[in-house]
């Protein structure tokens, strides 16, 4: 039942039908609606669905200039009964307010939030693609309308909400480069929180691993580049001798929600699993001695995504062909069918959208 009043202007002329399902680029095609909010005088307000559009921004923008901005990514699927099933939404939007409170920013109840969400997808639902592993990619982001120069909070914001049909992110296994040179967060710093600015700070250095051949980069501690910390889109976990490790979220490494959904799903299949710090010295033996099974990243937008190998300091490691890697496919089928609401393991982490 929709708590929040919404104003709903739909589109009198849908793109729908000008796109290609099965060739669709990640993040590049957008449905036909949005949903926004505006905050000022110390309270949200103007909820409304419009058609997707441009923005009206003014160059004073406090977001463009000081960058309090905050975002958050989530997917829609479809069940047997073509019903919408929004996957964990509350742990995104609580991961959104906190993202807010660090930058200083508004925060909006994720009841709002999960009301406008739930009438957009109802709206827009065709664009939920029907392939093996279509989903509709879901953008929710806040960023600060104040239009002056100074460096000073925001006392008003936009929230948007806006969608995606997306399939893979990553057609296949990824290559991935231990980034010892530069640093993706710190001890004090942001990143726990979906900045727009964390996001920035990384393209130079993904830019150079790409450039040397690899698809991504394995962030380490900024203090010693000693300790595994999280990938440029995902986070990560390791298979050593039957173990699954992953390093724990904090300060440094940001909260995953699909990170802690396999974390559980994988206790509870009876898997072993040890959150704890992981040196890349630890990696690299482990893959010397035959131990290391596999390496692979976790995400919204990656899912369950195959690591086939990675480099340090000029020198690349392999790991066991994808085939070969009963473990962490079994938590991505899953993964998946809990998403898809092919069982009923976790009800609580659904919302259905009739």
């Amino acid at each position: 039942m929709v708590k929040t009043k919404i104003k709903i202007n739909k589109t009198k002329s849908s793109r729908l039908n000008d796109v290609n399902f099965d060739n669709i680029q990640f993040g590049r095609v957008f449905s036909d609606h949005m949903f926004v909010a505006d905050y000022a005088d110390g309270e949200w307000k103007n909820f409304e669905i419009l058609p997707f559009q441009n923005l009206d921004y003014n160059p004073a923008f406090n977001s463009l200039h000081y960058g309090q901005s905050v975002f958050e990514g989530m997917k829609a699927h479809l069940d047997s009964d073509n019903n919408v099933v929004l996957f964990r939404p509350m742990d995104n939007f609580a991961r959104l307010n906190r993202s807010c409170e660090r930058l200083c920013m508004a925060t909006i109840d994720p009841q709002i939030m999960l009301d406008g969400l739930s009438e957009l997808v109802k709206i827009d639902k065709e664009w939920i693609p029907k392939t093996e592993e279509g989903a509709l990619y879901i953008r929710p982001f806040i960023f600060a309308t104040d239009q002056y120069i100074g460096v000073a909070p925001s006392e008003t914001y936009k929230m948007v909400i806006f969608t995606c049909p997306v399939n893979k992110y990553y057609d296949t296994a990824v290559k991935v480069k231990v980034e010892d040179v530069y640093s993706r967060a710190a001890s004090g710093g942001t990143g726990f929180a979906k900045a727009a600015g964390n996001y920035a700070a990384s393209l130079l250095p993904a830019k150079i691993a790409k450039e040397e051949g690899y698809d991504q980069l394995i962030w380490t501690d900024s203090i010693e580049h000693k300790y595994i910390e999280e990938s440029g889109t995902m986070n990560l976990m390791v298979i050593i001798d039957g173990k699954i490790i992953t390093p724990p979220a904090g300060e440094t490494i940001l909260g995953g929600i699909t990170r802690k959904s396999v974390i559980d799903i994988a206790r509870d299949l009876g898997y072993p699993v040890e959150v704890r710090q992981i040196s890349v010295d630890e990696v690299i033996e482990a893959q010397q001695n035959g131990t290391l099974e596999d390496m692979f990243g976790t995400g919204t937008a990656v899912t369950i995504t195959h690591i086939s190998g990675f480099g340090r300091s000029g020198v690349d490691y392999n790991l066991p062909p994808v085939s070969e890697r009963k473990i962490s496919s079994h938590l991505k089928n899953e993964l998946e069918a809990i998403k898809r609401n092919k069982k009923d393991t976790y009800p609580e982490w659904l919302v259905i959208v009739k």
